[in-house]
């Protein structure tokens, strides 16, 4: 873990360049207290032995199944329910955390990528056994900000200085052709790319990662300037940061302050999540 210090910082996106929806305004500021935040996001190899302790199933071995993006699935695999909205999201059966893209798949050469394929009630289940919690909303923006306001990303103002790749996102036409061009065609390890001026890696794109807060697109309207924790109740869990799916196009969330969301069981094949503990 990293230490993340106390301060101020200018919490929401102050550009034309987000999704006025997502509830990404207004910019306010907020006040933080210290923590202690993971490098990156929990890997493989730590759920595995949070798994190997515990005995602990997930929401989707449980269910049976989880969503694989169609684009990793091999060419011959069986036709399977499409999400109406999103139809590159493939219901995918057998699809867990060891098996990201169903049955056929495993993590043995990705120990060191994010965990994937967990729920929200997964991920706090992890971070309790590990002594830590998830972040809130606020303390995940400025962690991942790095001790910059009002840029996109982690680094600054451009997604490519210098024509440099600094994270894991949809290259190319999204969904049908991925370049790689940023070396991954799916998940990256997750210390891939430089951190940011905190020490963290991967803030933007690789996974979404879970936050401890409820969501509400109305919430920065009435947020406390100090510790937001969301508000108190809700129908989803907020996740930011975006993922390796992200793309211009359609999902421009790659960002430090861009927002979403999901139901608390839900799980994917782009949402992971890190832990922070109090200071």
């Amino acid at each position: 873990m990293v230490p993340i210090p106390a301060g101020a910082f200018t919490m929401g996106n102050p550009r034309p360049d987000g999704y006025p929806a997502d509830g990404e305004g207004p910019t306010h500021p907020v006040r933080l207290r210290a923590v202690l935040m993971d490098r990156t996001t929990v890997t493989n190899r730590a759920f595995g032995a949070f798994v190997d302790a515990t005995g602990f199933v997930t929401e989707s071995e449980r269910f049976g199944w989880s969503f694989v993006f169609g684009g990793l699935l091999p060419d011959d695999f069986a036709d399977t329910r499409a999400v109406a909205s999103a139809p590159w999201w493939r219901q995918v059966y057998g699809a867990d955390w060891r098996h990201p893209e169903g049955p056929q798949s495993s993590i043995e050469d990705r120990l060191e990528h994010p965990v994937v394929q967990v729920s929200w009630h997964d991920a706090s289940a992890y971070a309790a056994w590990a002594g830590k919690r998830l972040p809130t909303e606020a303390e995940w923006e400025h962690a991942a900000r790095g001790g910059l306001d009002g840029v996109p990303y982690p680094w600054g103002a451009e997604r490519e200085p210098g024509g440099e790749h600094r994270m894991n996102v949809f290259q190319g036409r999204f969904p049908g052709e991925n370049t790689a061009a940023d070396g991954y065609l799916g998940t990256a390890p997750a210390d891939a790319f430089a951190p940011n001026g905190f020490g963290l890696y991967q803030m933007t794109g690789n996974v979404w990662e879970w936050c401890a807060d409820w969501f509400d697109p109305g919430y920065y309207g009435v947020s406390p300037e100090v510790d937001p924790r969301g508000p108190e109740g809700g129908t989803n869990r907020v996740q930011r940061g975006g993922s390796y799916l992200c793309h211009e196009s359609y999902c421009f969330r790659y960002r430090v302050d861009a927002r979403n969301s999901s139901t608390p069981d839900s799980a994917a094949g782009n949402v992971g999540f890190r832990c922070v503990r109090d200071a």
